[in-house]
């Protein structure tokens, strides 16, 4: 009887143990999320089977076949992908927003600006600018060429218009003169000397280049991150990372526990594998995002183009104005320098030239602001960037922690005994591996090749630090497209050479290019016939001045 007992006894042990490994190896609840996530698997397994076929979830016993295996793999880098577009759509809708916003703005601001100076000077000059507006157009034209990424160089561009506008100018002051263009040519070895148009030209050049350099620049540096974004976001998967991803988010449905979650260190492990790229990008990056800055900052202060474009029909129109009242002397020693023109048989005009540009400039009424580009300020499209670069700082690097969020991937750092280490449900103890490819040596989850980086990142990563050299340069007011071709011995091309101590009074000489020097007594006080020694320095620039001056026109 006892006996009996002990066999009925130990039989039903058996039975339970039994039933509690086929309880084990179900796969109802596999079926189940496989159906909720989409999946159309023409097999899913009721109960484990053997796993020896299977090439990443390797177990003894699965409740996947080599077809779920093979779709998991396609399933993880089509999630790998769309976690990493939608990690870096923030940053690369504000690259593409703020690029186009402030694009729109400076090229609103010159056609505002253009038309603005239009309606001005035929208000107030008349006939006299209608005659002569394509000078004006040009001018623009130019700007606008430049600022579109054209080769210009805005220094000869500037020195190029005072030119074209004295000749115009001089010829309507003497218009009972014949005035030749080989008359004009001599005429313009003497701008420098005589300085026609006041001081004007010179602080307007050094206002407008730093201006335009430091616009143009910034919306250059703009271009690239939106491009290095949305380029280092497409980056193509490795196959190591592939088998890493499919092991961390789909291994869990081969052991039977499809709702069990990586634990976050493993995901971490996994992702700054499969990113160590893009984390190498980060160094750059941050530089790049620092010098955008800088320009951000010039372009507040001293390099506000908002500021030099709005007058600058008034600073023109002043310069036309010193022109005028000094005529008689500039006249005067051109006709020394260059000799008496022929008087024309026919007078050209009944009513003086003098009397024609006799009217001072009129400032813009309240009502009629002279720019609203874009609908608003450059100030507050500046503070606005700055805010959104200052977050966009150590982005690649901190991509691993963005993605492997509790809820979204992993089960979150409360939960590290029910967590997918990778191999069973339970706490994860391999060590986080640190940022970049030369870390990833000895990462435990995905194989990575630290002797072959990413062709694509480099390209980016060089493409980042010459927009950063850029825009360094633009920061102290230098074009480097043009930095050896200045001869006014400023040495740093189209800028002004402005450094840290950049003030913004807009009339400030301290930090801009120097010119050659002439006599600055003016010629009122002096009326003698130019000395040999004075026209020689001037004569000798004028001769490369008229060779580039013919082959602009």
């Amino acid at each position: 009887m006892l006996r009996l007992e002990t066999i009925i006894c130990t039989f039903s042990v058996l039975s339970v143990a039994a039933r509690a490994d086929f309880m084990a190896r179900n796969c109802s609840e596999v079926r189940e999320a496989c159906f909720e996530r989409g999946f159309a698997f023409a097999h899913v397994p009721h109960q484990e089977i053997p796993g020896e076929d299977l090439r990443v979830c390797t177990h003894k016993h699965t409740c996947c076949t080599q077809e779920m295996e093979d779709k998991f793999s396609q399933q993880s880098k089509q999630e790998i992908e769309n976690l990493l577009d939608e990690t870096s759509h923030t940053l690369r809708s504000t690259f593409v927003s703020r690029h186009k916003r402030f694009d729109g703005f400076f090229l609103e601001l010159l056609e505002n600006t253009e038309r603005s100076l239009n309606e001005m000077f035929v208000r107030t000059y008349g006939k006299p600018y209608m005659q002569n507006s394509e000078v004006f157009e040009n001018l623009f034209a130019e700007l606008k060429r430049y600022y579109t990424g054209g080769n210009v160089n805005l220094e000869e561009m500037l020195n190029d218009f005072w030119s074209r506008l004295l000749e115009r100018m001089f010829t309507l002051l003497n218009s009972q003169y014949v005035i030749t263009e080989d008359y004009l040519e001599c005429i313009s070895k003497y701008t420098d000397e005589l300085k026609p148009f006041g001081d004007v030209p010179r602080k307007l050049k050094a206002q407008v280049t730093r201006a335009f350099i430091a616009a143009r620049t910034f919306v250059q540096g703009l271009s690239v991150g939106r491009e290095v974004a949305q380029r280092v976001s497409k980056v193509n998967s490795t196959p190591a990372c592939i088998r890493g991803l499919t092991k961390m988010l789909y291994c869990p449905f081969c052991r039977g526990m499809p709702r069990v979650k990586p634990c976050k260190n493993y995901c971490l492990n996994v992702m700054k594998g499969c990113l160590a790229n893009q984390a190498d990008l980060d160094p750059e990056w941050n530089q790049y995002i620092d010098a955008l800055l800088l320009v951000a900052q010039r372009l507040e202060g001293p390099f506000n183009i908002e500021s030099v474009m709005e007058p600058i029909d008034v600073k023109i129109s002043e310069a036309i104005m010193n022109m005028q009242d000094n005529s008689a002397q500039v006249s005067f020693r051109v006709f020394q320098g260059c000799g008496q023109p022929k008087l024309a048989e026919i007078p050209r005009s009944a009513r003086g030239a003098s009397d024609v540009l006799n009217a001072r400039f009129r400032p813009y009424s309240p009502e009629e602001p002279p720019t609203a580009a874009a609908g608003t300020s450059l100030d507050r499209l500046v503070v606005d960037i700055k805010e959104k670069l200052k977050l966009s700082k150590k982005f690649w690097s901190s991509l691993p922690e963005a993605i492997c969020v509790e809820d979204k991937v992993t089960a979150g750092n409360a939960s590290d005994e029910d967590c997918w280490n990778g191999d069973t449900k339970g706490r994860y103890f391999p060590e986080v591996q640190k940022d970049g490819l030369t870390n990833q040596m000895n990462n435990p989850e995905v194989g990575v090749d630290i002797t072959r980086p990413d062709t694509l990142i480099r390209q980016q990563i060089m493409a980042l630090r010459v927009m950063t050299n850029k825009l360094r340069n633009a920061y102290n007011g230098n074009d480097i497209y043009f930095q050896d071709t200045s001869d006014e011995g400023s040495g740093s091309g189209s800028g002004s050479g402005c450094t840290e101590g950049c003030t913004t009074d807009m009339y400030s000489a301290a930090t801009e290019t120097p010119v050659v020097r002439a006599d600055r007594s003016g010629p009122a006080q002096d009326s003698a016939p130019l000395s040999a020694s004075s026209i020689a320095l001037p004569t000798m620039l004028a001769l490369l001045a008229l060779a580039l001056h013919q082959q602009w026109r």
